[in-house]
């Protein structure tokens, strides 16, 4: 029988893969298991794969070239995740080992997440509950609905897309910024950067994080916002430079902000951010619920079935490179075809 490993720290197992996915890699695979409450490092990560024909790999699990170089059985990493950019495609394809990621299950969570960070925000329930909690006596203060409020979103993806339909529900007025996408919903209004932070209310920033997007959101940013409009992010971490952030909110340069990411590990916000009294922080949970973890650990467990099969799984990132998988030759196994 094939043999994967499972990356997954054992304490996140539950969380992130969950018993559904590993009962169905059972019926396939022979199957071990990260027995630390931990990310192992390379080195154990090595040892612990050694006779393993594919990893199934945890979302902070790096794939280095060491990785690659250290396991010559290797035929497949596949990513129990989207992002893939702690993996070395280059050295992965250089070893024909396939890299694999699963596609978004996460969209309506997230999305959720962010609608719940902004009645929060514009309602004050976790400051209020926070100070019931002291058995303190709050404040009554005004909030504000979301209806009529403008919604400012920066990167148009999949999350963004599903994110303006709920809001236009809860009737806010939707204005959009993406260089690189065509807006044909008439409901929405595409805008430049500087009028998105000129008019938003809310601004939630949904880009990808790459080169051109490091630090958007920076002092800059910040200062062209509106004094009482609010920022969440539910993208990375990297998108935001913390210091200009913290001195925005200490300035009360913005009202307050949301977080579920954030440059800690895991993606998770800086605790100095984390504890301002002006931010909602979540430890990177916003796609942490039951329907968008299986989706991605069941996908997970399809590809690695299809690759035993000889086929070609949906996310395959370098197909055309991965000559280890010559060991699975059947009928029905084209590299050619994948790639097309």
């Amino acid at each position: 029988m094939n043999k994967v490993f499972v990356s997954h720290p054992r304490h996140m197992l539950d969380h992130y893969f969950g018993a559904r996915a590993s009962a169905a890699l059972a019926k396939f695979a022979d199957a071990t298991y990260n027995t630390e409450d931990r990310e192992l490092t390379i080195a154990e990560l090595a040892d612990a794969a050694r006779e393993a024909d594919v990893v199934i790999a945890y979302r902070q699990t790096p794939a280095p070239r060491a990785l690659f170089e250290a396991l010559p059985k290797l035929a497949a990493f596949v990513r129990c995740a989207v992002d893939i950019r702690t993996v070395d495609v280059d050295a992965a394809s250089e070893h024909g080992v396939l890299v694999t990621q699963a596609s978004a299950g996460f969209v309506p969570a997230v999305s959720e997440w962010v609608i719940g960070a902004m009645l929060d925000l514009a309602r004050a329930t976790t400051a209020y509950a926070s100070a019931y909690h002291r058995n303190e006596s709050p404040v009554p203060r005004m909030g504000r609905e979301l209806r009529g409020s403008t919604l400012g979103v920066i990167g148009y993806g999949q999350i963004a897309r599903y994110l303006c339909d709920l809001a236009l529900a809860f009737g806010m007025r939707v204005i959009v910024s993406d260089p690189y996408a065509r807006i044909d919903d008439a409901r929405l209004h595409q805008v430049s950067m500087d009028a998105l932070f000129a008019d938003a209310d809310f601004v939630v920033c949904l880009a990808p994080a790459n080169a051109r997007t490091a630090n958007m959101m920076n002092a800059r940013a910040f200062a062209a916002m509106k004094p009482d409009a609010y920022f969440i992010n539910a993208a990375r971490g990297e998108l935001v430079d913390d210091a200009a952030l913290l001195a925005a909110l200490e300035s009360g340069r913005i009202a307050g902000c949301a977080l579920d990411v954030g440059r800690a590990p895991d993606q998770m916000p800086l605790p100095a951010l984390a504890a301002h009294p002006r931010v909602i922080a979540a430890p990177h949970v916003g796609g942490l619920t039951p329907g968008a973890i299986e989706h991605q650990s069941m996908e997970t467990v399809a590809q690695t079935e299809a690759l035993f099969d000889g086929r070609m799984p949906a996310g395959a990132v370098n197909a055309a490179h991965a000559f280890r998988l010559a060991r699975w030759n059947h009928a029905s196994f084209d590299v050619q075809t994948a790639t097309r």
